[in-house]
């Protein structure tokens, strides 16, 4: 049986939500797919290039989010588009790792160059875009890693340490309460806050 690329990489977002990222390899994935591992091979020299291939379907499939057609939304842009991305990577199962590390594909060039003008025409130099853009994608990834890893275990031997320091006591309830999702925003918001800040500074 001939497999393609498109169905190789199908298949391999499937058994990651199954098995997680750890767990799933390139016998595996021969496995399910009724094929010899070296089958695989022909499309993917390693599970390396096998899971770039899957962070960029995870991305094709889920961050559509579009560019506002002035300069003057680009603070709102930055904030849905930055969710948009949190959303795509938390729909499949070890998400956030599976991105970390990778590089943007040659034919996003354009859309990248897309993203920089926009923000080049709210006032930025092209290095300070770049900056926010990194950023923002590099804050989202880790939040979301952080997110869909295992809760550590025995969370209450921490809490009941923390009744001696007020101050940290009631820090780590606001955090224990508050959710991650919620502790995303705080954070973006301050991010994109500051870059504001720093643009209308040098303006």
């Amino acid at each position: 049986m001939k497999v393609d690329r498109a169905q190789i990489v199908d298949e391999a977002l499937k058994l990651l939500n199954e098995v997680g990222i750890d767990a799933l390899s390139t016998r595996m994935l021969a496995e399910r797919l009724n094929v010899r591992q070296p089958a695989l091979y022909w499309h993917f020299k390693s599970k390396r290039a096998l899971v770039e291939a899957m962070a960029e379907e995870i991305m094709a499939r889920g961050h559509t989010h579009d560019w506002p057609a002035s300069a003057d939304g680009w603070r709102e842009f930055m904030l849905d588009n930055a969710r948009n991305f949190r959303r795509t990577l938390l729909s499949y199962r070890d998400g956030g790792r599976v991105h970390a590390g990778t590089e943007a594909d040659p034919q996003d060039l354009a859309n990248i160059e897309a993203h920089i003008a926009i923000l080049v025409k709210s006032g930025m130099e092209v290095e300070f875009a770049m900056e926010l853009l990194v950023a923002v994608d590099r804050y989202t990834v880790g939040c979301v890693i952080e997110e869909q890893a295992e809760p550590p275990p025995e969370q209450e031997k921490l809490d009941a340490a923390a009744i001696a320091f007020p101050l940290t006591r009631r820090a780590i309830t606001h955090y224990r309460n508050y959710g991650h999702e919620a502790f995303f925003e705080a954070g973006l918001q301050m991010m994109i806050d500051g870059a504001a800040f720093r643009l209308e500074r040098h303006a």
